[in-house]
Protein backbone atom coordinates (compact mmCIF):
# COMPACT_ATOMS: atom_id res chain seq x y z
CA UNK A 1 0.00 0.00 0.00
CA UNK A 2 1.35 3.41 -0.95
CA UNK A 3 1.58 5.96 1.86
CA UNK A 4 1.30 9.72 1.56
CA UNK A 5 3.94 10.22 4.24
CA UNK A 6 6.40 7.73 5.68
CA UNK A 7 8.36 8.73 8.81
CA UNK A 8 11.59 6.96 9.71
CA UNK A 9 12.36 7.31 13.42
CA UNK A 10 10.28 7.85 16.56
CA UNK A 11 12.10 10.37 18.71
CA UNK A 12 10.67 13.84 19.42
CA UNK A 13 11.14 14.90 15.79
CA UNK A 14 9.46 11.80 14.36
CA UNK A 15 6.58 11.81 16.81
CA UNK A 16 5.88 15.52 16.31
CA UNK A 17 6.01 15.12 12.53
CA UNK A 18 3.62 12.16 12.83
CA UNK A 19 1.24 14.11 15.06
CA UNK A 20 1.01 17.05 12.67
CA UNK A 21 0.80 14.86 9.55
CA UNK A 22 -2.01 12.85 11.14
CA UNK A 23 -3.92 16.00 12.03
CA UNK A 24 -3.49 17.14 8.42
CA UNK A 25 -5.26 13.93 7.40
CA UNK A 26 -2.18 12.45 5.72
CA UNK A 27 -2.43 9.10 7.58
CA UNK A 28 1.33 8.81 8.17
CA UNK A 29 3.17 5.56 8.73
CA UNK A 30 5.93 5.87 11.34
CA UNK A 31 8.69 3.31 11.71
CA UNK A 32 9.48 3.18 15.42
CA UNK A 33 12.77 1.36 15.05
CA UNK A 34 14.01 -1.24 17.48
CA UNK A 35 14.57 1.50 20.05
CA UNK A 36 11.15 3.11 20.22
CA UNK A 37 11.33 6.75 21.20
CA UNK A 38 14.97 7.19 20.25
CA UNK A 39 17.65 8.38 22.70
CA UNK A 40 15.13 9.79 25.18
CA UNK A 41 13.73 6.31 25.75
CA UNK A 42 16.97 5.39 27.57
CA UNK A 43 17.18 8.69 29.49
CA UNK A 44 16.10 9.02 33.10
CA UNK A 45 14.87 12.45 34.26
CA UNK A 46 14.01 15.07 31.65
CA UNK A 47 13.54 18.43 33.37
CA UNK A 48 13.91 20.84 30.46
CA UNK A 49 11.01 19.77 28.26
CA UNK A 50 8.24 22.42 28.44
CA UNK A 51 5.03 21.54 30.24
CA UNK A 52 6.38 19.24 32.95
CA UNK A 53 6.77 21.22 36.17
CA UNK A 54 8.43 18.38 38.08
CA UNK A 55 10.16 16.86 35.06
CA UNK A 56 9.32 13.60 33.34
CA UNK A 57 11.04 10.28 32.74
CA UNK A 58 12.38 9.97 29.21
CA UNK A 59 10.59 6.66 28.47
CA UNK A 60 7.29 8.09 29.75
CA UNK A 61 7.63 11.21 27.63
CA UNK A 62 8.29 9.22 24.47
CA UNK A 63 5.56 6.68 25.21
CA UNK A 64 3.08 9.55 25.50
CA UNK A 65 4.34 11.17 22.30
CA UNK A 66 3.88 7.94 20.36
CA UNK A 67 0.41 7.35 21.81
CA UNK A 68 -0.60 10.93 21.01
CA UNK A 69 0.46 10.50 17.38
CA UNK A 70 -1.44 7.19 17.22
CA UNK A 71 -4.54 8.80 18.68
CA UNK A 72 -4.85 11.04 15.63
CA UNK A 73 -4.36 8.22 13.15
CA UNK A 74 -0.64 7.57 12.83
CA UNK A 75 0.11 3.96 11.97
CA UNK A 76 3.25 2.59 13.60
CA UNK A 77 5.54 -0.37 12.93
CA UNK A 78 8.26 -1.48 15.37
CA UNK A 79 10.84 -2.14 12.68
CA UNK A 80 14.02 -0.56 11.34
CA UNK A 81 14.56 0.50 7.75
CA UNK A 82 17.53 -1.12 6.06
CA UNK A 83 17.29 0.37 2.56
CA UNK A 84 15.86 3.49 0.99
CA UNK A 85 15.42 4.41 -2.69
CA UNK A 86 14.62 8.04 -3.47
CA UNK A 87 15.66 8.29 -7.11
CA UNK A 88 12.02 8.40 -8.22
CA UNK A 89 8.53 8.74 -6.80
CA UNK A 90 6.85 6.99 -5.23
CA UNK A 91 9.84 6.50 -2.97
CA UNK A 92 10.59 3.01 -1.72
CA UNK A 93 11.94 1.71 1.58
CA UNK A 94 12.63 -1.82 2.71
CA UNK A 95 12.36 -2.71 6.38
CA UNK A 96 14.37 -5.25 8.32
CA UNK A 97 11.86 -8.00 7.52
CA UNK A 98 12.42 -7.34 3.79
CA UNK A 99 8.93 -5.90 3.38
CA UNK A 100 8.77 -3.08 0.83
CA UNK A 101 6.86 0.14 1.47
CA UNK A 102 6.25 3.07 -0.88
CA UNK A 103 5.38 6.68 -0.19
CA UNK A 104 4.91 10.01 -1.91
CA UNK A 105 7.02 11.75 0.73
CA UNK A 106 9.47 10.73 3.45
CA UNK A 107 10.48 12.43 6.67
CA UNK A 108 13.81 11.19 8.05
CA UNK A 109 14.20 11.54 11.83
CA UNK A 110 16.77 8.84 12.60
CA UNK A 111 18.69 11.02 15.07
CA UNK A 112 22.31 10.86 16.15
CA UNK A 113 24.20 8.91 18.76
CA UNK A 114 26.78 10.18 21.20
CA UNK A 115 30.19 8.60 20.87
CA UNK A 116 31.26 6.70 23.97
CA UNK A 117 34.56 5.44 25.32
CA UNK A 118 33.33 1.87 25.48
CA UNK A 119 33.93 1.34 29.21
CA UNK A 120 31.69 -1.13 31.00
CA UNK A 121 31.52 1.22 34.00
CA UNK A 122 30.55 4.09 31.70
CA UNK A 123 27.56 2.12 30.48
CA UNK A 124 26.65 1.00 34.02
CA UNK A 125 26.33 4.58 35.29
CA UNK A 126 24.79 6.12 32.18
CA UNK A 127 21.98 8.32 33.47
CA UNK A 128 23.27 8.00 37.03
CA UNK A 129 26.17 10.43 36.86
CA UNK A 130 27.44 9.73 33.34
CA UNK A 131 26.03 11.91 30.58
CA UNK A 132 26.79 13.11 27.05
CA UNK A 133 24.86 16.38 27.31
CA UNK A 134 25.73 19.17 29.72
CA UNK A 135 22.81 21.31 28.55
CA UNK A 136 20.45 18.44 29.34
CA UNK A 137 21.90 17.25 32.64
CA UNK A 138 24.20 19.93 34.01
CA UNK A 139 21.60 21.29 36.43
CA UNK A 140 21.63 17.99 38.35
CA UNK A 141 25.25 18.65 39.35
CA UNK A 142 24.88 22.17 40.69
CA UNK A 143 27.66 22.97 43.20
CA UNK A 144 29.28 19.55 42.64
CA UNK A 145 32.54 18.41 41.02
CA UNK A 146 32.46 17.05 37.47
CA UNK A 147 34.69 15.77 34.69
CA UNK A 148 34.45 16.50 30.98
CA UNK A 149 36.23 14.07 28.65
CA UNK A 150 37.39 15.37 25.27
CA UNK A 151 39.44 18.08 23.60
CA UNK A 152 37.39 19.45 20.73
CA UNK A 153 34.78 22.19 20.45
CA UNK A 154 32.10 20.02 22.04
CA UNK A 155 34.20 19.30 25.13
CA UNK A 156 35.19 22.94 25.62
CA UNK A 157 31.60 24.11 25.13
CA UNK A 158 30.43 21.58 27.72
CA UNK A 159 33.13 22.63 30.19
CA UNK A 160 32.30 26.33 29.78
CA UNK A 161 28.59 25.70 30.23
CA UNK A 162 29.13 23.56 33.33
CA UNK A 163 31.52 26.13 34.77
CA UNK A 164 28.56 28.38 35.49
CA UNK A 165 26.73 25.65 37.42
CA UNK A 166 29.12 23.37 39.24
CA UNK A 167 31.80 23.72 41.91
CA UNK A 168 34.66 22.58 39.68
CA UNK A 169 35.28 21.20 36.20
CA UNK A 170 38.17 18.93 35.28
CA UNK A 171 38.78 18.51 31.56
CA UNK A 172 40.43 15.20 30.67
CA UNK A 173 42.28 15.17 27.33
CA UNK A 174 44.52 12.47 25.92
CA UNK A 175 46.86 14.96 24.19
CA UNK A 176 48.83 17.99 25.35
CA UNK A 177 46.93 20.48 23.18
CA UNK A 178 43.22 20.99 22.56
CA UNK A 179 41.58 20.66 19.15
CA UNK A 180 38.95 23.31 19.90
CA UNK A 181 38.97 26.70 18.20
CA UNK A 182 41.56 29.10 19.63
CA UNK A 183 39.02 31.65 20.83
CA UNK A 184 37.19 28.93 22.78
CA UNK A 185 40.46 27.69 24.28
CA UNK A 186 41.27 31.20 25.46
CA UNK A 187 37.91 31.48 27.17
CA UNK A 188 38.46 28.13 28.87
CA UNK A 189 41.95 28.99 30.09
CA UNK A 190 40.60 32.13 31.76
CA UNK A 191 38.18 30.18 33.95
CA UNK A 192 39.60 29.62 37.44
CA UNK A 193 37.21 26.77 38.29
CA UNK A 194 38.40 24.71 35.31
CA UNK A 195 41.55 22.61 35.39
CA UNK A 196 42.92 20.48 32.58
CA UNK A 197 44.59 17.11 32.94
CA UNK A 198 46.74 16.78 29.82
CA UNK A 199 47.86 13.46 28.35
CA UNK A 200 45.21 11.70 30.40
CA UNK A 201 42.39 9.23 29.79
CA UNK A 202 39.41 8.03 31.77
CA UNK A 203 40.04 4.40 32.69
CA UNK A 204 37.07 3.67 34.93
CA UNK A 205 33.95 5.29 36.30
CA UNK A 206 33.75 4.69 40.05
CA UNK A 207 30.43 4.51 41.85
CA UNK A 208 28.58 3.13 44.84
CA UNK A 209 26.15 1.10 42.77
CA UNK A 210 23.64 3.93 42.63
CA UNK A 211 25.57 6.94 41.34
CA UNK A 212 29.02 8.17 40.35
CA UNK A 213 31.44 8.93 43.19
CA UNK A 214 34.73 9.24 41.32
CA UNK A 215 36.91 8.41 38.35
CA UNK A 216 40.16 6.56 37.76
CA UNK A 217 42.45 8.54 35.46
CA UNK A 218 45.57 7.28 33.70
CA UNK A 219 48.51 9.30 32.39
CA UNK A 220 49.15 8.12 28.81
CA UNK A 221 52.87 8.89 28.95
CA UNK A 222 53.84 7.45 32.33
CA UNK A 223 51.01 4.96 32.80
CA UNK A 224 50.46 6.25 36.34
CA UNK A 225 46.88 6.07 37.60
CA UNK A 226 45.02 8.04 40.22
CA UNK A 227 41.49 8.44 41.48
CA UNK A 228 39.65 11.72 41.82
CA UNK A 229 36.36 12.39 43.56
CA UNK A 230 33.61 13.65 41.26
CA UNK A 231 29.85 13.29 41.07
CA UNK A 232 29.37 13.76 37.34
CA UNK A 233 31.20 12.64 34.19
CA UNK A 234 30.38 14.16 30.81
CA UNK A 235 31.65 12.34 27.73
CA UNK A 236 32.14 14.93 24.99
CA UNK A 237 33.97 13.21 22.16
CA UNK A 238 31.38 13.89 19.48
CA UNK A 239 28.22 12.49 17.92
CA UNK A 240 27.51 10.25 14.95
CA UNK A 241 24.36 10.98 12.92
CA UNK A 242 22.40 7.89 11.89
CA UNK A 243 22.68 8.52 8.16
CA UNK A 244 24.30 5.39 6.76
CA UNK A 245 20.88 4.61 5.29
CA UNK A 246 20.87 7.66 3.00
CA UNK A 247 24.53 8.17 2.07
CA UNK A 248 25.02 8.41 -1.65
CA UNK A 249 21.42 9.48 -2.20
CA UNK A 250 20.81 12.46 0.08
CA UNK A 251 23.37 15.21 0.52
CA UNK A 252 25.22 15.16 3.86
CA UNK A 253 28.01 17.32 5.24
CA UNK A 254 31.53 16.13 6.02
CA UNK A 255 30.42 14.81 9.41
CA UNK A 256 27.50 12.85 7.97
CA UNK A 257 24.62 15.17 8.98
CA UNK A 258 21.86 15.56 6.39
CA UNK A 259 21.96 18.94 4.67
CA UNK A 260 18.69 20.85 4.45
CA UNK A 261 17.83 24.11 2.75
CA UNK A 262 18.01 27.31 4.80
CA UNK A 263 15.00 27.78 7.10
CA UNK A 264 13.63 24.46 5.90
CA UNK A 265 13.75 20.71 6.44
CA UNK A 266 13.79 20.04 2.67
CA UNK A 267 16.72 17.90 1.49
CA UNK A 268 18.19 17.91 -2.00
CA UNK A 269 15.48 15.40 -3.00
CA UNK A 270 12.06 17.06 -3.47
CA UNK A 271 9.60 15.33 -1.16
CA UNK A 272 12.25 14.05 1.26
CA UNK A 273 12.61 15.98 4.51
CA UNK A 274 14.94 15.61 7.50
CA UNK A 275 14.28 16.75 11.07
CA UNK A 276 15.86 16.47 14.49
CA UNK A 277 19.40 15.49 15.41
CA UNK A 278 20.00 13.79 12.08
CA UNK A 279 20.35 17.30 10.57
CA UNK A 280 21.01 19.41 13.66
CA UNK A 281 24.55 19.20 15.03
CA UNK A 282 24.34 22.46 16.95
CA UNK A 283 21.46 22.31 19.43
CA UNK A 284 20.59 18.59 19.76
CA UNK A 285 17.72 19.17 22.20
CA UNK A 286 14.39 17.35 22.40
CA UNK A 287 12.44 20.58 22.08
CA UNK A 288 14.34 21.75 18.99
CA UNK A 289 13.94 18.31 17.44
CA UNK A 290 10.19 18.50 18.03
CA UNK A 291 10.17 21.94 16.41
CA UNK A 292 11.84 20.73 13.24
CA UNK A 293 9.50 17.73 13.21
CA UNK A 294 6.61 20.18 13.09
CA UNK A 295 8.34 22.06 10.26
CA UNK A 296 8.84 18.85 8.28
CA UNK A 297 5.16 17.91 8.59
CA UNK A 298 4.01 21.33 7.41
CA UNK A 299 6.42 21.24 4.48
CA UNK A 300 5.39 17.70 3.57
CA UNK A 301 1.72 18.72 3.55
CA UNK A 302 2.47 21.70 1.29
CA UNK A 303 4.58 19.50 -1.00
CA UNK A 304 1.81 16.92 -1.36
CA UNK A 305 -0.85 19.61 -1.88
CA UNK A 306 1.13 21.18 -4.69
Amino acid sequence: MEQKVLIIGSGPAGCTAALYCARFGLEPLMFLGRQEGGQLSITTDVENYPGFIDGVLGPDLMSNMIKQAQRFGTKTIARDIKKICVDKRPFAVIDDTDEKHSAQSIIITTGAQAKWLGLESEKRYLGFGVSSCATCDGFFFKDQDVIVVGGGNTAVEEALYLNGLVRSVTLIHRRNTLRAEKIMQERLFREKKVRILWNSVLKEVIGDGKSVTGARIADVTSGDEREINVQGIFIAIGHSPNTSLVKGQINCDSEGYILTKANSTQTNIPGVFAAGDVQDKIFRQAVTAAGTGCMAAIEAEKFLSS
